[in-house]
């Protein structure tokens, strides 16, 4: 799949939204954001990018562990994902590769319904085009973490794009925010523009923005990335 008509990448957040507010997940979401091409209104949507901010669980049902362990060969389910979601929906049950269940992968499992390969990887280019952000922190704290590490790894493509758009957060549906989007309303500088409004000089914020445009580029298929802060 090459992309999204922009009415069509509204909708297929818009289902993400729907799962994350009305069904059972691996661990809790708290807040899902878009950014990227959707978020600045570019018709067609070339790659979708989705952030989810969700909670570390560390104990839900510890006892169950091996049983899973037993009959799937991942780790970690009662412990990093929830033991009654694991057994609601074992086909998304996914690990890393340490073989421990992996909450980033279970979400892009169930959200995406695809067959993704691993943080930050490529896929079947026939899969849907969309990447998957997932982290602890919100957005808007992990768009300014992610630039200092990214400034001291001197790795560029660890930014997260801080031009965002919230669409749902602890329980709350923003209708408005669905509205811009479908609308193009909303108005967001160049990267490299946004990137000197957090701290960086014009030098490095436009060496820094096409490093994430060349990394976004050679993206393909459904591809997730795991972040705890």
């Amino acid at each position: 799949m090459t992309g999204f008509a922009r009415e069509e990448a509204v909708n297929r957040v818009e289902r993400i939204v729907d799962t994350v507010a009305s069904d059972a997940l691996p661990v809790p979401v708290h807040e899902v954001w878009v950014y990227g091409d959707l978020a600045l209104g570019v018709d067609p949507v070339d790659r979708l990018d989705v952030y989810l901010t969700k909670d570390v669980l560390l104990r839900d049902k510890p006892d169950v562990e091996a049983e899973f362990e037993a009959e799937y060969g991942i780790k970690g389910v009662g412990k990093s994902v929830r033991a009654d979601w694991a057994r609601e929906h074992p086909q998304y049950l996914r690990a890393n590769a340490n073989g421990h269940a992996a909450p980033e992968r279970c979400l892009a499992a169930q959200l995406l319904d695809s067959n993704e390969a691993g943080a930050g990887s490529e896929t079947d280019g026939d899969e849907e085009p969309i990447h998957l952000e997932v982290c602890n922190a919100s957005f808007e704290d992990n768009v300014t973490q992610r630039l200092r590490g990214a400034q001291l790894r001197d790795d560029y493509t660890q930014l997260l794009d801080p031009r965002g758009v919230c669409l749902f957060a602890d329980g709350v549906r923003s209708e408005k925010a669905f509205g811009k989007l479908r609308s193009s309303e909303l108005a967001f500088p160049p990267l490299s523009t946004a990137l000197e409004m957090l701290g960086m000089d014009e030098s490095e914020s436009t060496t820094a923005a096409e490093a994430v445009h060349a990394w976004r580029e050679n993206q393909e298929g459904a591809t997730v990335r795991g972040d705890v802060i």
